[in-house]
């Protein structure tokens, strides 16, 4: 495949993906209120128009297929109504066509065949389609309606027998393939009203009509204002139209035009402006008179431009390599101790410069939640008809943004967690609901905002809660317990849930019971960085928490030393810095150092003992303490040499093959660079306090 073929692939494949994530919010949106507003319908009608022209230009005949088939459902919705009397089974239909997509999205990502196993589901839209032809045809039948119309009709027809009708498509600047693009629209527009012809006529074959097209607009002439009508809608929600002029010409117009359509530009039809479009030279009925001479331009385009993601990730690399090189010309020994105050005027300007443009790019990267918690909306309601569990979603903060590399990391947690909440926390039945005081429609939350350099994202039910005696004789049956029963907190408790093969469902089901699912949320979460808490009362629900960092990128930081190695403490896990004696340090009952603070004691994690680093700072006094808080309940203090200092740092991952020594699990969670040259490993706080509080 060859440069060009490959973005136009990768470009059909982030539209598609798009506007099937707008069908479903569309859908559920509709089934909400039970029926399809104007909006709902002429916003489906366009995506499904869309997705069948690209998928055709594309040669995916099976989704041009399917999306052709909900054109024509969508298209007699609009021109006929009869979707006020619409039941269930219409948008049950309507989410497996959705489905239908998405599985061949995903097999064209992954390289696979297509399937072309459309039969039932183009029947049962077909279906459908003649159902609502009967019920219209039922309400319209006995009114003389459609006579009146078909009068109507050859009334129009009879006064506009001397005129024909023309637009003119011009399409957005760079897009390509013009001529393929107007073929589109033509076919389009033939499968549902009569054009008499359109110039340049060899579009399918001629690839160099795309440039004169590019140049002059694309021509299309019609018999009847009606048909016009028609293909001015089909040309409104057509990919890439930059605007549409409607031109009154002389009907024989369309004979006259040349035949070779380089001559296209001689042949334009004369467009009537302005006054003349009040004084046609032509009789023309008024309503065609206003439209002669308009100028359209297609709806609500938006100043936006896609980029891949891996060239943010190139062009975020490039960034922290000017980040670290910045830091090493100021900090270059070869100046100290010299006194340049002009090298230190644009030294500082320097480092304006480039923290500008890394939030600059870092902004770049940042996207909404919104595209994660608007898909949890057909989870929760696929599961409620499933179950048998009427159910509804409550979304907060979906306008709060994270890195894109992250928010592609915490779509399956989060489908977990809702999943979860479905299957497990909200209870059996209405009735059950009803019984225990609460509404008999479940409710589940899904929030998300920042805090610092974090995003809390909460998953939230009003549930039957957790059992956590029926976890803890679970466990234990397992052998997954590793203290005395009576040891564990409810906390405690609750987080043995996110180890790996652990289930409370005794049935396998079609959404839990195989011991899959929270260890995979727990794992994809550390992954970003991230740490998974919950919590639960029994009969008033379950929260599952997800703290996350906002990106991966560049983290501010404290550079420590211990012995001669320097190490960096992300800042936001700092929460404040002292000197200590050893009169300050208790022991608990294993012998373990502790420190008081703010009424509170907390474990002492030495650094150099942990890591086995030599120093000469091993009394108290000698060293500096480091209050750290890993999460709202895993807070320590960290025993070190000496602060060095903040600093911006560029996270680098470390080499595959170091992972193979469990680092992850020891507190390392990547490395940096340093002004100076020196390398510096980043501690992952959580995990360093969960490896140092096991070894006491």
């Amino acid at each position: 495949m060859d440069n060009s073929m490959q973005n136009m692939l990768e470009m059909y494949l982030f539209e598609t993906n798009s506007m099937v994530e707008q069908l479903d919010e569309i859908l559920l949106e509709a089934e909400k209120a039970e029926t399809f507003n104007v909006d709902n319908i002429n916003e489906i009608f366009r995506i499904m128009h869309t997705i069948k022209g690209s998928s055709a230009m594309m040669q995916f005949n099976s989704l041009s297929t399917l999306a052709h088939q909900v054109e024509n459902l969508f298209f007699f919705m609009r021109e006929n109504g009869g979707h006020n009397e619409i039941g269930h089974d219409l948008f049950n239909v309507l989410f497996r066509a959705s489905d239908f997509v998405k599985d061949q999205i995903g097999r064209i990502e992954n390289n696979t065949p297509l399937s072309d196993d459309i039969d039932d589901l183009t029947k049962d839209i077909q279906d459908m389609l003649t159902l609502l032809k009967n019920k219209v045809e039922g309400v319209t039948g006995d009114t003389g309606g459609p006579a009146e119309a078909d009068a109507e009709k050859s009334s129009s027809a009879a006064a506009e027998e001397s005129n024909a009708f023309c637009i003119k498509v011009f399409f957005d600047e760079d897009c390509g393939m013009e001529n393929l693009r107007s073929l589109m629209i033509v076919n389009a527009v033939k499968d549902v009203c009569h054009i008499s012809s359109y110039q340049p006529e060899s579009i399918e074959n001629d690839q160099s009509t795309a440039s004169l097209i590019q140049e002059n607009g694309f021509l299309m002439y019609f018999d009847s204002k009606e048909d016009m009508s028609v293909a001015i809608s089909i040309v409104e929600v057509s990919l890439n139209v930059r605007t549409y002029e409607i031109l009154d010409v002389a009907r024989e117009a369309p004979a006259a035009a040349p035949e070779s359509s380089s001559d296209i530009s001689k042949a334009e039809p004369v467009k009537t402006e302005g006054a003349d479009a009040a004084k046609p030279a032509v009789p023309a009925p008024p309503d065609a008179a206003k439209a002669a001479g308009a100028v359209h331009s297609s709806p609500g385009k938006q100043s936006l431009i896609s980029v891949n993601l891996s060239k943010l990730d190139k062009l975020m690399d490039i960034v922290g390599e000017i980040v670290i090189t910045e830091s090493m010309v100021t900090s270059s020994p070869d100046i100290q101790g010299f006194k340049l105050d002009n090298f230190t005027k644009s030294a500082r300007q320097l480092r304006k410069l480039t923290d500008d443009l890394q939030d600059t790019v870092m902004s770049i990267r940042m996207v909404p939640v919104s595209g994660v918690f608007q898909k949890m909306n057909r989870i929760v309601r696929d599961m409620s008809q499933s179950l048998n569990k009427p159910a509804k979603l409550i979304v907060e903060g979906a306008e709060t943004e994270v890195d894109k590399t992250i928010v592609d990391s915490i779509g399956d947690p989060i489908m977990h967690m809702v999943r979860n909440a479905m299957d497990h926390g909200i209870e059996e039945t209405p009735e059950a609901r009803l019984a225990a005081g609460k509404d008999s429609v479940g409710t589940i939350t899904l929030s998300a905002h920042h805090t610092g350099s974090e995003v809390i994202i909460s998953i939230t039910d009003d549930g039957r809660g957790i059992n956590t005696q029926k976890v803890l004789d679970k466990a234990k049956n397992q052998g997954l317990l590793v203290k005395p029963e009576n040891e564990y907190s409810q906390k405690e408790i609750l987080q043995l849930l996110l180890l790996p093969g652990f289930s409370t469902n005794e049935d396998v089901t079609e959404y839990s019971g195989r011991g899959v699912g929270m260890d995979v949320v727990k794992k994809n979460i550390e992954k970003v960085g991230g740490v998974v808490n919950i919590t639960s009362e029994m009969g008033k629900g379950t929260v599952s928490t997800l703290n996350i960092p906002l990106t991966l990128a560049i983290v501010e930081g404290m550079e420590i030393a211990v012995g001669e190695s320097i190490f960096t403490v992300p800042l936001h896990n700092i929460r404040s810095s002292f000197k200590v004696t050893e009169q300050d340090i208790v022991y608990d009952s294993a012998g373990g150092e502790m420190i008081r603070r703010m009424e509170s004691f907390y474990p002492v994690v030495r650094l150099h003992d942990f890591y086995n680093i030599r120093t000469e700072a091993t009394a108290v006094e000698d060293g500096i303490m480091i209050w750290i808080e890993a999460s709202g309940d895993k807070s320590y203090c960290l025993f070190v040499d000496r602060l060095l200092g903040e600093q911006q740092v560029v996270v680098k991952p470390l080499p595959n093959y170091l992972y193979a020594f469990n680092i992850k699990n020891l507190g390392i969670a990547g490395c940096t660079i340093l002004g100076d040259g020196n390398i510096s490993i980043i501690l992952d706080i959580p995990s360093l306090y969960e490896a140092a509080i096991s070894r006491m």
